[in-house]
């Protein structure tokens, strides 16, 4: 017997032995020295049901140990300060205007100095002029007049719907253009292209398992796109790669099954696969709308395996349907027969009866199947 606590009493105490109890929580008291006395004559002990709800004397309840909460997985960190912002341009006729500037500054100094061709003098119809030769005066607004030229022209940018500039300068993010059409961009700036568009990507067949471990080769369509450019081009190395990754990551933390299967469906997988890859892929600045699974099979390393078993199931069901079906047709036959006074049996003709008629059955089920 297993006890919990261990008390004396004033009133058990005699002059021969003193009485020792044990009190159990959800009995009564014991007395310790009923259970190993020889003695004939026993002590009179005064016994009284005690059930234990807490702790004599403390007040204090029973505690029980919970189970620690589990930590959260550490979301991926990306530079707080680094996000997508509007980027400085300049409407494209104002490149335009400054090339042509430039231009037109190089064809007079080329005229200032005497130059420019007869050809372009008469088709410009400029005046006639000896000129001053080329001097540091004249190589000079021949630099100012290319430099603003170089600018003009070399700055202009076209934008496209769906497509975005992502502008650096000596290492340092600039800003992110998504107008569209003709504009004017700072030559010095370096420009990566980045395609925000709502894109979508079939994947090879990766690895997966189902809820009992069974390998999988899963192919899985992933709908998204480019949210935050700057954290995509600038935050990551490759951020396609990287989703990638997270999809390949996904398909390790959640069971898939096959279509038609017991263990789930696909529909709840599609939505945990897409829950867990936008949480992984939302810090560098990508927005996933939907994981699904388009086409599920079995590893070539398990797929003969698992197809003997699906024949070896589909067999079974097959086998327990007829052997449901022919008992019904028995019983219903035997009933009719009994019930319509047709014929009047014991308990043996009846064994009889239904032994042949589930045998005809049988074999009439085995010459009808496939």
């Amino acid at each position: 017997m297993s006890t919990t606590t261990t008390s004396q009493t004033p009133e058990s105490e005699g002059p021969g032995r003193p009485g020792r109890l044990i009190q159990n929580e959800a009995t009564t008291e014991i007395p310790v020295h009923l259970l190993f006395r020889d003695d004939p004559d026993p002590v009179s002990v005064p016994l009284r049901p005690t059930v234990v709800g807490r702790r004599q004397g403390t007040g204090e309840q029973p505690r029980f140990r919970r189970p620690a909460p589990a930590k959260p997985r550490t979301a991926p960190q990306v530079d707080p300060e680094l996000g997508e912002r509007p980027a400085r341009v300049l409407p494209g006729t104002v490149g335009v205007l400054a090339g042509a500037c430039g231009a037109a500054g190089c064809a007079a100094t080329s005229w200032w100095a005497g130059v420019l061709p007869p050809l372009a003098v008469a088709a410009l119809r400029l005046p006639a002029y000896a000129g001053a030769g080329l001097g540091p005066v004249q190589w000079a607004a021949y630099a100012g007049a290319g430099a603003l030229g170089v600018f003009g022209f070399g700055g202009l940018a076209r934008g496209r719907t769906g497509r975005a500039w992502v502008l650096g300068l000596f290492g340092r993010y600039r800003g992110t253009v998504r107008r569209t059409g003709l504009m004017w961009v700072n030559p010095l700036l370096l420009r990566r292209r980045v395609d925000v568009r709502l894109r979508h990507w079939r994947s090879e067949p990766m690895p997966a398992a189902d809820g009992n471990g069974v390998a999988l080769r899963v192919v899985v369509l992933v709908v998204w796109r480019v949210r935050d450019t700057a954290r995509a081009v600038l935050g990551i190395e490759d951020h396609e790669t990287y989703l990638r990754e997270c999809v390949e990551a996904a398909l390790a933390r959640v069971p898939v099954e096959t279509p038609g299967g017991a263990g789930g469906s696909v529909d709840m997988a599609g939505d945990a696969l897409t829950r867990l890859t936008a949480a992984d892929a939302a810090p560098v600045g990508l927005e996933v709308f939907s994981v699904q699974p388009v086409r599920v099979e079995y590893a070539p390393e398990v797929a003969a395996a698992m197809h003997r078993r699906r024949i070896a199931a589909l067999d079974a069901q097959h086998r327990a349907s007829v052997v449901t079906s022919v008992v019904d047709s028995v019983e219903d036959t035997v009933t009719r027969l009994t019930m319509r006074g047709l014929v009047e049996l014991d308990d043996y003709e009846r064994k009889a009866l239904v032994k042949d008629l589930t045998v005809a059955f049988c074999a009439g089920r085995g010459e009808q199947g496939p």
